[in-house]
């Protein structure tokens, strides 16, 4: 099936922090100090977690000092996109980013595009979760399905990506799968998973889609119920099925990185690239990605670079295949 083929290119891999500054010759990672790492959405959603998570990893393995996490949403991470490519040469500034941004390119007519930035490294992937509040009506994906294919329109969805975003695709992916028009979904978009809890747990909308690892307080707190997961398998401490274990053909995964402004110079470049492998092996980072369920996907420089190019191209079949783009 043709949507089925395109999504198994999502499953990425990806998140990250960063670093930059000039060290010598070869050998061992300098400390690295000053760098300041652009989240291009709200707190609290996944680029926003992991973005942090990095940070003090790379602090408490020794890798960096003085790491600034700030903030700059908009336009589903392409204000922050644009505020990248117009620091031109910056070693100091880099941006955390994911599958969100390479489709809010394509649905927000961005001037700027992943392929302008300098790829730095790709570390995690995460599947999503549909997820209900403790108090919602539906128990079980089956009760959910059955009503959402009765009225579309009357079961809205919300998601922590603007449209093209994986929380944007993963539903009208299950829409396209159960027989609903995506254009009949009621998508209601929320810049980030941190905006998104809120309208969840107050029952504003009937369900949520997610990454996991922005809501793993709340599920052990069962404050949230899960009712399905997108991955290829089941999470551990998560009682909740695969959408294909619940007899719905989609399997979907997002992923996370991290990119630097264009022209930076060579040795800035491989410095940050330098780094995140450090972290990546570091005992600090390893402990991060278990406790919030993600998956080690490691990818650098040039083979992260050529990922990007293939999901911007895949993205945009995606998307015109579900006709929303």
């Amino acid at each position: 099936m043709k949507t089925r083929k395109l999504l198994t290119a999502f499953v990425g891999v990806f998140a990250a922090v960063a670093l930059t500054a000039c060290n010598g010759a070869g050998g061992s990672v300098d400390k690295l100090s000053g760098v300041r790492i652009m989240v291009p959405n709200s707190p609290g959603g996944g680029y926003d977690i992991t973005a942090r998570t990095s940070a003090k990893a790379m602090e408490d393995a020794g890798i960096a000092r003085s790491v600034e996490v700030f903030n700059l949403p908009g336009a589903g991470g392409t204000v922050g996109l644009g505020r990248l490519v117009g620091e031109k040469g910056n070693g100091k500034l880099v941006m955390q980013m994911g599958l969100g941004v390479v489709g809010s390119v394509y649905t927000n007519k961005s001037p700027s595009e992943l392929t302008d930035t300098t790829p730095i490294a790709r570390l995690i992937d995460e599947p999503d979760i549909i997820v209900v509040s403790k108090n919602s009506k539906y128990t079980s994906i089956d009760e959910l399905v059955a009503e959402w294919k009765a009225n579309p329109g009357a079961v809205p969805v919300g998601g922590g990506s603007s449209p093209g975003g994986p929380d944007h695709l993963a539903p009208m992916l299950v829409a396209k799968a159960i027989g609903i028009e995506p254009k009949a979904v009621n998508y209601v978009p929320f810049d980030g998973g941190g905006e998104l809890l809120a309208s969840v747990l107050g029952n504003k909308i009937a369900f949520g889609v997610s990454g996991v690892g922005e809501y793993l307080d709340q599920i052990q707190a069962g404050e949230l119920r899960v009712l399905a997961v997108t991955g290829p398998e089941r999470i551990d401490g998560v009682t909740a099925p695969t959408l294909k274990e619940s007899g719905i053909d989609v399997e979907f995964t997002n992923w996370r990185g991290v990119v630097a402004p264009p022209g930076i110079s060579d040795e800035q470049r491989q410095a940050l690239i330098d780094a995140y492998t450090e972290m990546h092996d570091s005992a600090e980072w390893k402990e991060a990605v278990r406790a919030n369920g993600w998956g080690d996907a490691f990818l650098s420089g040039a083979e992260f670079g050529t990922f990007i190019q293939q999901q911007t191209d895949q993205c945009g079949a995606v998307l015109k295949d579900l006709g929303l783009a």
